[in-house]
């Protein structure tokens, strides 16, 4: 069964203001997200699937699909705040939906395969989806999923601070526990936490998830059921997010599985600040000057 990709592209809008603003950074105006979808087309993916918000579905596909038409199957799922809260009361103040365990769980009825998931506005590199495909086409069941890993060091911002899922990984490979670290920088070479978590200050080779992660369909029940009890506790405060780490450090706990931390020899980088977007189109023209990329991806 091929592999699905699924983008999650429901907070861009936020971001940019409108799909029309969309940034573009290769030298033919793509998007960061135009060269994860030509990385995983060439590493074998069949089918994308965007979860993106309703009130912005026609700019998006006004601007995904044309490029796209003919070489890789689309489908689209709507991430909204009420979905999957049947029984819960949700403040009325509240209008950002749950976050990004949240958004996997939208695709639900979407995807009956194994799938990836990655960010919209996140760079991966060519390694990456190979070896997510590669995952996905011969170790991925309902007991085995995968993270593609990061060097921390490799993913930190020089304008700011950033939030990464640090891992915590065995002798076999295998993820122990991830948590999702927040106000992480580098001061006097050393990376720092400024959180309320420990330890505060991290390894330089920490392993990171960019939350790139590799699934059996069987996680969509799973994940469900930890969103109920997330609602239970946290259904009534405020900016509370349901992330893709929390079903992941709880899958592991559970004894249900494990999750395979794959090292990719890939540079991520992505916009955290809009001052990283000038050294964002510098690291593109590098890669299609030294022929990774053509000029123009989708001629």
């Amino acid at each position: 069964m091929q592999p699905t990709l699924l983008i999650l592209a429901a907070g861009m809008a936020s971001r940019y203001g409108s799909m029309k603003q969309i940034q573009a950074f290769g030298p033919g105006g793509e998007t960061i997200m135009d060269y994860s979808i030509y990385d995983a087309i060439r590493a074998g993916f069949k089918k994308v699937v965007f979860i993106i918000r309703k009130d912005f579905a026609s700019d998006f596909k006004a601007i995904v699909e044309p490029p796209l038409e003919g070489k890789i199957e689309i489908d689209y799922v709507y991430q909204d705040l009420h979905a999957f809260t049947e029984g819960f009361d949700i403040p009325a103040d509240r209008t950002k939906p749950w976050g990004t365990a949240h958004a996997i769980l939208c695709a639900k009825d979407a995807i009956k395969e194994p799938f990836a998931v990655i960010n919209a506005d996140d760079f991966y590199g060519r390694d990456a989806f190979e070896k997510a495909y590669k995952f996905l086409t011969t170790d991925c069941n309902e007991k085995v999923y995968s993270i593609i890993g990061y060097e921390l060091l490799k993913t930190l911002s020089d304008n700011g601070t950033v939030n990464r899922g640090v891992c915590q990984v065995d002798g076999e490979g295998n993820l122990t526990a991830i948590a999702e670290r927040l106000n992480i920088s580098q001061k006097d070479g050393k990376i720092i936490c400024d959180d309320d978590q420990q330890p505060k200050e991290l390894p330089l080779d920490s392993s990171v998830s960019m939350n790139f992660w590799c699934f059996d369909p069987a996680v969509f029940t799973y994940t469900e059921k930890l969103f109920k009890e997330f609602l239970a506790a946290n259904a009534q405060v405020p900016k509370a997010e349901f992330f893709i780490p929390i079903v992941g450090d709880k899958f592991i706990n559970d004894k249900l599985g494990v999750i395979k931390v794959i090292p990719t020899s890939a540079q991520w980088f992505g916009v955290t600040y809009k001052e990283d977007a000038p050294e964002v189109k510098a690291s593109l023209n590098k890669l299609v000057d030294g022929g990774e990329y053509p000029a123009k991806l989708w001629k």
